[in-house]
């Protein structure tokens, strides 16, 4: 039943006090004027008591979701995180706003696991986090029936699902938690989350009738760019010289992979370093702690550099070889550029990479798993080769159609040609009609193409009216068609079943010839994209590289990383506004009360005598 307009209004004037305490403490703790997209709903709902899942791009803003309601209500949020590096670094970042927060996890020694009990104990703690091994221990679970609980959230929460790419068996468990406090409400957060994944989610932690937000999945400062792999090795140097010494993440396939570029970086004069599992872990955690403190630019690593990445300032993510699903591409690129600066994700695509890794996922003994993982990643293979807008790709593959391209990739950028495909596309869209929307693109193309394959004549599919009706145009080139009118939003990937295409309503007005369709003209050969990062904004840049330094100065003596102080964005806005009293550096986005008071004073005087330098020497000069 639809709730009345007065019921409306009793609703909003219920919330009103709610709203202002949210409001009024986004602003002193965290120095935001204003909520993000979808924020402000799913904390009312964490407040009101219900479940909720969480849907945000990286650097959407989702551990403000918990953490601003945590303040905003009596007892204990705690938050369930995957990585000790993560919990440890949002720990920080929340002592530094004055929040009273601590982790519970098996790197602590005992004694610091025991004055964080009894912090719990006394009260003294707003937000704890914890790994999900610590969580489903019986006595911590006993510990949490006693305490007041206002939250339990699992962030990463795409790691509970048999479906996510992450799949990881302690987090498939924490519904048990559910079992024990079920009077507390549950709030799941993820970046990324198909339908088959978001359903999984609420099944296995038991949310109950759960207020579901999904963000738009875009993120517009990111530009995507796929290059063809000819040269990889001077490719990526010749990349990150360009970067001018940004922090940036590097992927790769293997370790000897990680170490061999790294090296190379060194030699070049990049401050690099390698990160993979075989490792010594003093010295994975070394290179992770200089590459949060800005002492290591480059992190040359392979997928165990995975979540728990809280660098808001890196600046490019390149994929020396193709990521396995769309779902860890999103997840990896998305580590750029989360201050809302422009950043860039460089992939570098050879199609051979692409057949090794075939090989290896065929070679998996589990077949569920082995066909899951195949499924996903030829929709990866398809955005590698794609002739159409890549972020439409992405939003398309996460169900946010979208049939405007974004003019920030190498695509829009460099476009290909374009020519008339409405014929082409009612023979590709018929011919998925025909063998009952129940096959994948390759039976697809060789049904077209009038294949005289077993299974083609097996399933009499020889018979139908599409047959053959493609045999002028090549193998890759339906591949590449229907790929296209996959990205556009004409027909959809059944992951469930065995990535059957199925047609959209959308398809109707072009099987019937009602509309104009153009597509990029197939090609084979990849061209090498030139494009670079595109200035970061109309600001100071001598005052800002003065800013930075203050704030690594500041971050080395405090022990912190840099970002803890003050992220990029907020300095950007400084070397625009020249805050130069306490009331103009509050209006800074990401200076609250307590900054201000801890680190106001010295950017004020830098500003100031910047300020004054700068007024000298036009007066000299003058």
């Amino acid at each position: 039943m639809l709730a009345t307009k007065d019921e409306n209004n009793e609703k909003s004037e219920q919330n009103d006090p709610i709203i202002e305490k949210l409001s009024d403490k986004l602003q002193e703790v965290f120095g935001y004027s204003e909520f993000r997209h979808g924020q402000q709903p799913v904390m009312l709902s964490a407040l009101s008591g219900r479940d909720t899942l969480v849907l945000m791009p990286t650097g959407g803003g989702k551990s403000l979701c918990y953490q601003l309601p945590a303040l905003c209500s009596e007892g204990l949020t705690v938050v369930v995180s995957p990585l000790l590096s993560l919990m440890q670094d949002q720990v920080e970042a929340l002592q530094a706003m004055g929040i009273a927060a601590a982790t519970l996890h098996s790197g602590l020694t005992s004694q610091q696991s025991l004055t964080t009990l009894q912090q719990l104990q006394q009260q003294q703690i707003k937000v704890l986090y914890v790994s999900p091994e610590r969580a489903l221990q019986p006595n911590f679970i006993e510990r949490l029936q006693e305490y007041q609980l206002s939250l339990i959230a699992i962030d990463e929460a795409h790691c509970i699902s048999q479906w996510g790419h992450d799949f990881r068996p302690e987090y498939g468990q924490l519904g048990r938690l559910r079992q024990y406090l079920s009077a507390v409400p549950f709030m799941a957060l993820t970046a990324t989350a198909d339908a088959a994944t978001q359903h999984d989610i609420i099944e296995r932690l038991g949310l109950d009738n759960p207020h579901c937000h999904r963000s738009s999945f875009d993120r517009p400062n990111i530009r995507y760019v796929v290059q063809e792999k000819y040269k990889p090795l001077k490719q990526i140097k010749d990349y990150v010289k360009k970067q001018q010494g940004s922090a940036g993440i590097i992927y790769c396939g293997s370790r000897k992979k990680t170490e061999e570029i790294a090296e190379s970086l060194q030699q070049a004069g990049v401050r690099a370093a390698p990160y993979h599992a075989g490792l010594e872990h003093n010295l994975k955690e070394t290179t992770l702690r200089q590459f949060l403190r800005d002492d290591v630019d480059v992190v040359v690593a392979t997928i165990a550099f995975g979540m728990g990445i809280n660098k808001p300032n890196i600046r490019f993510v390149v994929h020396f070889d193709i990521p396995r699903s769309i779902e860890s591409y999103y997840q990896e690129t998305g580590r750029a550029g989360r201050d809302g600066l422009p950043a860039e994700a460089l992939m570098l695509f050879d199609p051979r990479d692409a057949q090794w890794i075939q090989r290896m996922i065929d070679e998996q003994d589990n077949e569920h798993r082995r066909l899951i993982e195949k499924q996903k990643f030829s929709a990866m293979q398809a955005m590698a080769e794609a002739q159409t807008c890549r972020r439409l790709v992405l939003l398309n593959y996460f169900n946010e159609f979208s049939d405007k391209e974004c003019g920030n990739c190498d695509l829009c950028l460099d476009p290909p040609q374009r020519f008339d495909a409405l014929k082409d596309a009612q023979k590709a869209l018929s011919c998925v009609f025909r063998v009952g929307q129940q096959f994948g693109i390759a039976h697809v193309v060789e049904v077209l193409r009038g294949s005289k394959n077993q299974r083609v004549l097996e399933l009499k599919h020889d018979q139908l009216s599409t047959y053959g009706i493609g045999q002028d145009e090549s193998h890759e080139y339906w591949f590449s068609v229907l790929r296209q009118l996959i990205h556009r939003g004409f027909i959809v990937q059944d992951i469930r079943r065995f990535a059957a295409l199925q047609l959209t309503e959308e398809a109707r007005a072009i099987l019937r010839g009602e509309v104009e369709l153009e597509l990029a003209k197939p090609r084979t050969n990849l061209t090498a994209t030139r494009t670079s990062i595109t200035d970061r904004g109309d600001y100071n840049k001598i005052l800002f590289r003065r800013l930075r330094k203050l704030r690594k100065d500041i971050a080395d003596r405090d022990g912190v990383p840099p970002f803890v102080v003050f992220s990029d964005a907020s300095l950007v806005e400084m070397c625009i506004d020249y805050p130069t009293a306490a009331t103009d550096m509050l209006k800074i986005s990401g200076v609250g009360q307590v900054k201000l008071e801890r680190y106001g004073g010295e950017f004020i005087a830098a500003i100031e005598q910047f300020l004054s330098g700068a007024s000298e020497r036009q007066l000299f000069n003058g």
